[in-house]
This record gives C-alpha cells, structure tokens and sequence, in this order.
C-alpha cells in the first residue's frame, strides 16, 4: 500500500497525525548535513589519503591486470562498436590534428628521424634492397638477350651454335655498355687534362690538339679493353650481359692475345661493324676479333646462363 492510499483512508487526520514527525525530520535534516560537513568529510579524505599512501593502488593494479580488467573492458568496448566510434572521434578532433602537426614538426622527432635514417641497419637494408634489385634486373636483361640471340640465330643462320657459346644481341649489348663506360672515362680524363691545360696555358697548333685527343681517346679505349680481358676475362658490360671470354685453354686470354683482340675489334667496327657477322654464322659464334686471337666468348655459367 503506496502514500497515496494511506492519505486518501486516513483522510485529514492521517494527515494531521504524521505532521509533527515529518516536521521532525526535516528539523533534524540541516544539522546532520552540518555535521556530515564537519566531521564525516574530512574523516573520510583522511582514510583515502592514508589508503592512498599505502599498498591498496598496487594492490588494486594487480588485481586489475591479473583478473585481465582492461583486456575484458577493451573487448567489449570492441564487441559493442563503442571503440571504434571512440577512435573515430578521436582521430576526427581537430585538437588530435593540431597535436598530430605539433608532434611531426618538433626538432625531437626530426632528429630520431635522422638517426635512424643514418642508422647501419637503415643503410645495410637498403643496400641489400638496392643489390637484389640490380641482381633482378640484369637478370632480366641477361634472360631476355638471350632469347633474342636464339631468335636471330634460328632467323637468320637457320642453325644452333655450338653449347654456351655467345649470340650476337647479347654481345651487343655488352659492346654498348663497354662503348659507354668507355666514353665517360674518356670525357672525365679530358675535362682533367683540360683543367690543367686552361692552368699552363692551351695547346697550339689545333691539328695537334686534336690528334692528340684521337690518340688518347684509342689508347684508353685499348687500355680499357686489353685490362679487363686478360686480368678478368670480361669487361663490365660483358659481367653485366653474363659474358666471359677465353683462350684456347678456357682461362682469359693473355695480355698478347687480348692487344690482338683489341686491334681486331677496331678492324671489325671500321666496315660498319662487318667484322662480327661471322658470329651468326659460325657455329661457334666468333667474329673477326676472335679470329684473329683465337679466343671464344660464351655464356659464363656463373650468372645462372
């Protein structure tokens, strides 16, 4: 039975009977607040500050992480979509950006940034990257001049060459790597005698100027070759290509026999690189300049060829 059912039976004198308790209880009701003010209050802050300065926080925080509150608390945020909603506005706020940009921008994160850019880890990955990535790619080179030779041998000859024995494109491309190399080392080594030259005065007449620059440009151009065929048995763009050359015993050509190469290169050039046609033909694919040193060049089987 509810208030309203007690007053409507008891009527006006219910009412006037409970009168002097609730006036009682609301006489009594300021005091105990006063008290509860003066006393209870500080009694309690003293409690918690002594419970405070005690072990009950790591007691708290061990309960916390041994009954996994935090995990439950975060899976049923993520359960009911509240999280994401969470980290939604919290990404969204423009105090996160303004935070974000303050963050990025600090003299502190640039230099963490340069340190670990400058770190040796940083840079040994990035060779790596950088060495399998050129490993791929002259592959790729090697794998499809080959092919190519294939093509233009079954083409034109309409016969195989002999096992391993170096097509025509693949030559080529390793010519005209070498070509290249050797035109840059020309051009740095002239801008070097000319810097000299500008220093103790220019060279006169023209003519010698310039039959001095065909002799030099012949002799590092000759130089270039005779080295890397008779210390290496191939030159940079032949090591690119997948390419060795060799004398009649399979090692590199003595420095003799690489100087009768080199000259028979250039007489091979001179027609309009007629000299190397016989390597379509010859069952072995050599051209005029292995003619003439007998030598070979062939796939090196070192470069997966």
């Amino acid at each position: 039975m509810d208030d309203e059912e007690r007053r409507s039976r008891l009527g006006a004198a219910g009412r006037l009977a409970f009168f002097p308790a609730r006036a009682a209880a609301r006489a009594s009701r300021a005091p105990l607040e006063a008290a509860a003010g003066e006393h209870l209050v500080p009694e309690v802050s003293r409690l918690v500050d002594r419970a405070l300065a005690g072990t009950l926080p790591e007691d708290i925080a061990g309960s916390v992480v041994e009954h996994h509150v935090l995990e439950r608390m975060v899976a049923k945020l993520a359960e009911t979509g509240e999280l994401d909603r969470a980290v939604e506005k919290a990404l969204a706020s423009a105090r996160t950006k303004e935070l974000t940009d303050r963050i990025v921008r600090s003299d502190q994160v640039r230099d963490a940034i340069r340190e670990i850019v400058a770190g040796p880890e940083v840079r040994a990955a990035l060779t790596q990257q950088t060495t399998g990535l050129i490993d791929e790619l002259a592959a790729e080179i090697r794998e499809r001049a080959v092919r190519l030779d294939d093509k233009v041998q079954r083409a034109v000859a309409r016969r195989s060459r002999a096992p391993g024995a170096a097509g025509i494109v693949t030559r080529a491309l390793a010519f005209a790597v070498d070509a290249f190399l050797i035109v840059a080392t020309f051009t740095v080594l002239s801008g070097f005698v000319a810097l000299i030259s500008s220093l103790v005065g220019t060279l006169r007449p023209a003519w010698l100027v310039g039959l001095l620059l065909a002799g030099s440009g012949a002799l590092v151009a000759g130089g270039y070759l005779v080295f890397f065929w008779s210390v290496a048995g191939r030159t940079p763009g032949m090591q690119l290509l997948g390419l060795r050359v060799r004398g009649p015993g399979g090692s590199p050509p003595s420095v003799g026999r690489a100087i009768v190469r080199t000259l028979g290169t250039w007489i091979a050039i001179v027609p309009f690189f007629a000299g190397y046609l016989p390597i379509l033909f010859d069952r072995r694919g050599r051209g005029l300049p292995d003619f003439l040193a007998g030598t070979d060049v062939v796939y090196d089987p070192r470069t997966g060829e």
